[in-house]
């Protein structure tokens, strides 16, 4: 008597959970869109430690970015994000590509898209930023890569590493 071998549960998950998401996206069919940079001085990168925590409590390491206002595009909303959560002012240099994400808001499924563009840092003080961000600092890409609290927020800093050595 052969018995069919039992399927692992780990592959149904993501598609039950991709499938809830876009039930959930569906009944409440809120969404948000951001935008926000990656600022780069060389071969680093302005991070935020936001002084809003995780759902667990940790400190979360970040990228800046946020809403847009009223009338802006997304790459002058990104500009803005940086300036004001890091204190630096930065050239555009390239859309990077959005990060697609869902989060819980008063008992809402929202879907949130963020834009994210590349910047090169032209001046500013990281003491001068917002009230919304406990900590600003200059880590490397590579540590950046790992350390960003986010997986979406380390692939854009992949994608502005791979723009940056492109012409090497």
């Amino acid at each position: 008597m052969s018995s069919k071998p039992s399927r692992p549960r780990g592959p149904r998950r993501p598609r039950r959970a991709r499938r809830q998401k876009r039930t959930a996206e569906r009944e409440s069919g809120e969404r948000e869109f951001s935008a926000g940079g990656v600022l780069v001085r060389g071969e680093e990168v302005a991070v935020i430690v936001p002084t809003r925590r995780a759902a667990d409590g940790s400190r979360v390491l970040a990228l800046p970015k946020g809403h847009m206002d009223p009338g802006e595009t997304a790459i002058e909303a990104a500009g803005r994000e940086v300036r004001e959560e890091t204190g630096l002012a930065g050239e555009p240099l390239c859309e990077l590509g959005e990060s697609r994400y869902w989060y819980r808001r008063d008992g809402r499924t929202i879907g949130k898209t963020v834009s994210f563009y590349l910047f090169r840092y032209l001046d500013g003080d990281i003491a001068d930023h917002d009230d919304e961000v406990e900590e600003v600092r200059w880590i490397t890409l590579e540590q950046a890569e790992q350390e960003l609290s986010h997986e979406a927020e380390r692939k854009m800093v992949t994608l502005a590493l791979a723009y940056l050595r492109k012409d090497r």
